[in-house]
């Protein structure tokens, strides 16, 4: 298996499975809707992707998708492929045409799914991955060990370059670890980085002059590849710490570009990943998608938290966070992301389900819509993740602390 990449697909189809999973095999390599003069058993032999195991399973009774052949019974399967390396060789570009190019788009289905990729050895020689990854982070932010808290700019965008400074200058003061700008907050007219970076910077050299650990901040870099470029240089010469980079917008191939060139941490947003991922019937699911991610560079990676405000179960949650933390040829471990929803009471359960403080966790509102202001949102999430690695129940320890029991009131 080690000159083959293995696809993992949930499919459903009226017709035959093993007839569907031909085609996706003969689509997806030397095939087309008809057997042609050239293709011959020796090009086969060579180059066809093969059905490695087709395993029946109940129909999920949703609707087909549009455009799907029509007809009855429904029957469903996870269908696994095995494609050649030698076809497309250890690329990531290339390697996404062969294993969902045009799958999608085939009639023959009512739903089809990417669930998984298992790599050859090649991808990871030619991706190393993350180049600081978890413990570069740490180092980074003078967190050695303990959940590292961070939070999202808020609001997201409209701040003028002052106004971050305050609240910049508000966060570190409370201790804060991390600080990303949010991925509505490009480089536009009312706050274009180059400000942004002139007005935060000093607030972390001061800090950090004072007390010897400089938080990371994040700086949205998402741009053009030259331009995104320009950005991470500009960040980099004021003595910045992480830079930001949407995947979904700049690409996996921009992501890896931006890894080569990048002396920062990158941390990976993974915005829009709901429109290749949400449907269960269609699309790219976060195993595998995290691979590809993490293989092309990224320090950090989103995972949404638990009780999170988007579409994603907890089930679903704990399965990605789980995903990032599995090794991958032999890449250095990148960091799970927990946001949306999140504040100081997530963290006995988090803790409990995951048992790691090995994750970066983000809370927007859960901070800056604090009674206590963002420096008492800081602290309650602290005292929060305290007590569930200390075993302590959240309830006992806001019975001392009432910046926790104050976030209990205003969010539990």
């Amino acid at each position: 298996m080690s000159d083959q990449v293995i696809a993992t697909y949930w499919v459903e189809t009226s017709g035959s499975l093993e007839r569907a999973a031909e085609n996706m095999a003969g689509e997806q390599s030397t095939g087309t809707f008809v057997r042609v003069e050239r293709e011959t058993d020796e090009v086969r032999r060579r180059c066809a992707a093969q059905v490695v195991d087709i395993t029946e399973h109940a129909p999920s009774g949703r609707t087909p998708l549009p455009g799907a052949r029509p007809g009855s019974p429904i029957r469903a399967a996870t269908i696994r492929l095995a494609f050649p390396l030698d076809n497309f060789g250890p690329s990531i570009p290339n390697l996404q045409a062969a294993v969902a190019g045009n799958l999608f788009e085939m009639r023959d289905f009512a739903a089809i799914k990417l669930l998984d990729l298992d790599l050859p050895a090649p991808f990871g020689e030619r991706y190393p991955g993350p180049a600081f990854g978890l413990a570069g982070t740490r180092v980074a932010m003078g967190r050695p060990s303990g959940v590292m808290i961070g939070t999202i700019i808020k609001p997201s965008i409209g701040l003028s370059p002052a106004e971050l400074a305050e609240v910049v200058a508000e966060l570190v003061e409370a201790g804060i670890d991390f600080i990303k700008d949010d991925e509505l907050q490009g480089n536009g007219g009312h706050s274009p980085l180059q400000a942004r970076i002139d007005a935060v910077m000093p607030v972390l050299h001061a800090y950090a002059d004072r007390s010897g650990r400089m938080p990371m901040y994040a700086f949205n870099i998402t741009d053009d590849l030259d331009t995104m470029r320009r950005n991470h240089d500009a960040v980099l010469a004021a003595g910045g710490n992480c830079v930001m980079a949407c995947i979904n917008l700049v690409g996996l191939a921009g992501v890896e570009w931006l890894r080569r060139h990048s002396q920062l941490p990158i941390h990976g947003h993974r915005t829009m990943f709901g429109a290749v991922s949400r449907s269960p019937q269609v699309g790219i699911a976060f195993r595998a998608y995290q691979k590809l991610a993490r293989l092309s560079g990224v320090d950090h990676l989103h995972t949404n938290g638990l009780h999170n405000k988007f579409y994603e179960s907890d089930e679903e949650v704990l399965a990605a966070i789980a995903d990032v933390r599995t090794p991958l040829l032999g890449t250095i471990p990148t960091v799970p992301v927990l946001s949306s929803g999140q504040w100081a009471g997530v963290a006995h359960e988090t803790y409990a389900s995951v048992g790691s403080t090995d994750l970066l966790t983000l809370a927007g509102g859960g901070i800056h819509g604090h009674r206590d202001g963002a420096a008492g949102g800081v602290e309650s999430m602290r005292e929060a993740w305290d007590a569930a690695v200390r075993g302590e129940p959240l309830a006992e320890r806001a019975a001392r602390v009432p910046t926790l029991r104050h976030a209990i009131d205003r969010f539990g």
